[in-house]
């Protein structure tokens, strides 16, 4: 993969942030390996082509002063409504020194569990925490699904293929994918009961209801004799 470079420029503290993101452009900060905190901001289209391409997990070369810091996207948050960016947090690397950070999962392939028993596959995890060399951070680590071949099968952090260099943090006996057995149909509602005949044939002569069992048995309210 080529290098993702991102042009970003310093800001102060004074700057209204509300302002600068009605102009397309996000604050944010570079930390870590021994660097201050430093107040910058980037334009939102630039961000968003780097954060496609490196996610949280692959190395950006950030253009700041003429010097190239390379960092690693930290975290980035996202209005609620627009799910434009708001802020975005880099972190400075030291590429002689190993970094921890999660790496995202590549499904691949077809389960055959899935294909042929109508299975559903279930992600428990997408992603692992990992330990290696700035240099050595792979992009996404491969999931190959092939092996899936019956009910309550799993694939476990245990089963990864990983790069030379790279730890995976996550106990191996984590499960980060399994099929399980189609939902069941539910059952369906039970049938109201029919009406006794008697009263289905009073309710059909009248043209209306059967009578209810309440009001049958109920006394009839007695009449006001009038006065003569």
């Amino acid at each position: 993969m080529d290098a993702i470079r991102l042009s970003v420029t310093g800001r102060t503290q004074e700057e209204n942030v509300k302002a600068l993101r009605r102009h397309r452009v996000v604050p944010g900060v570079v930390y870590g390996n021994k660097m201050p905190n430093t107040l910058l901001k980037c334009g939102e289209q630039d961000l968003h082509r780097a954060y496609v391409k490196a996610g949280e997990s692959t190395i950006v070369e950030l253009e700041l002063d003429g010097k190239n810091v390379p960092v690693l996207i930290h975290s980035v948050s996202f209005d609620p409504v627009t799910d434009r960016f708001e802020h975005v947090d880099f972190y400075a690397l030291d590429m002689t020194k190993k970094v921890k950070t999660h790496v995202p999962l590549h499904l691949e392939g077809e389960a055959p569990a899935v294909k042929g028993l109508g299975a559903i596959l279930v992600t428990v995890h997408n992603e692992v925490l990992v330990s290696c060399l700035p240099k050595d951070l792979p992009h996404h680590l491969p999931v190959d699904l092939t092996k899936l071949e019956n009910f309550h099968d799993t694939i476990t952090v245990a089963n990864l293929m990983v790069p030379s260099g790279v730890t995976i943090e996550d106990s191996p006996q984590t499960v980060l994918i399994t099929v399980q057995e189609p939902r069941a149909v539910e059952e369906e509602l039970p049938v109201a009961a029919a009406p006794a005949e008697g009263d289905a044939a009073a309710a059909s002569a009248e043209g209306g209801e059967a009578p209810k069992a309440d009001a049958a048995a109920a006394p009839a309210p007695e009449k006001e004799e009038k006065k003569k």
